[in-house]
């Protein structure tokens, strides 16, 4: 999530994560109750720091082959300045978020795929990126609120999971849900916010080659702060609509509302294109800063992406692309 109002079946056995890999669910429980034996103060942050030491069982899998079609015409922002620049909500409101995110326990991790599809299923995080083939992929990344940085992404197309989701013929659109835990994420014990953070995209969107479901960065597991262990990435779109954490994806002919859309819809909406020209109604958005570098660069039509992704709102003049 990219946003301060201050300044995106069954599985076959053979395709079940190895024993030695898999988390232990009894391990976690006790782990659990030893922290809680803990003095409060003491118990929260302990679990911090057991819950971040946990090995990620995906961790042989990268650094995964880089795909050269999508090259970028900037550096790679440093993977320390990265780390510690985040939106996430769920955690915090001011950017240096990183530290309060390790909580987040990514393991076991399951996601969701319901609504219209041929047979909802649920799959473990680990069964389904080994199924899947990961590449990396350098991509801009632009906030609404007028920065940008440069991300080494490993994932896998988003295509491919509507492939194996099978969705129906009816399906116009993809809603995606984050994880909804105020015990364990501060953020989501603030009222005023419609949690948990939801976010949608048409099926266009979603099968365009571009769209990019994210399991890692800089050549290892994704950190919690940048939305553990799986995120959406979509470098045309302001960074809101990147969802963090996915627990669900759910296909459906009615247009999802985000959460940011449902809080203030007359300053984000459904679609949230890049463009110079349309400034948020706070601030312009022809120009962005370079987050590690300080420079300000122009901002570029759909971020610089119109090759791969203009042909999906032709005859939609009546929308509210960029906002």
């Amino acid at each position: 999530m990219n946003i301060i109002h201050r300044r995106g079946w069954e599985i076959p056995d053979r395709f079940i994560t190895p024993e030695h890999l898999a988390f232990s669910r009894r391990s976690l429980l006790a782990g659990a109750a030893s922290t809680l034996a803990l003095a409060p103060g003491a118990a929260s942050a302990q679990r911090v720091t057991d819950v971040a030491k946990l090995p990620d069982p995906s961790a042989d899998l990268y650094p995964a082959k880089r795909n050269e079609k999508y090259t970028l015409d900037r550096p790679i922002t440093d993977e320390k300045v990265n780390g510690n620049y985040n939106n996430f909500y769920e955690f915090g409101t001011a950017k240096t978020i990183a530290a309060a995110a390790q909580v987040l326990a990514i393991r076991p991790w399951t996601l969701k795929i319901d609504g219209m599809v041929e047979k909802p299923m649920e799959v473990g995080i680990d069964d389904l990126i080994r199924k899947l083939t990961l590449e990396e992929r350098t991509y801009r990344h632009r906030c609404v609120e007028a920065w940008g940085m440069a991300i080494a992404w490993t994932g896998f197309p988003f295509a491919k999971l509507v492939e194996l989701a099978r969705p129906l013929g009816s399906a116009q659109y993809v809603r995606m849900e984050t994880f909804m835990d105020p015990k364990m994420a501060p953020g989501q014990r603030q009222p005023w916010y419609p949690w948990p953070y939801v976010e949608g995209v048409t099926m266009g969107e979603a099968t365009n080659e571009l769209a990019f479901l994210v399991t890692g960065a800089y050549g290892h597991p994704l950190a919690r702060q940048h939305g553990a262990p799986l995120r959406l990435a979509l470098p045309w779109k302001y960074g809101f609509k990147s969802i963090k954490s996915i627990v669900r994806f759910s296909f459906t002919d009615k247009r999802p509302k985000g959460m940011w859309e449902a809080l203030q819809p007359s300053e984000y909406g459904f679609w949230a294109n890049v463009n110079p020209q349309v400034p948020h109604p706070r601030w312009s958005q022809a120009s962005e800063e370079i987050i590690g570098t300080g420079e300000r660069k122009p901002t570029l039509l759909f971020n610089g992406y119109s090759e791969y992704v203009a042909d999906l709102y032709k005859g939609l003049d009546s929308e509210r692309l960029w906002a």
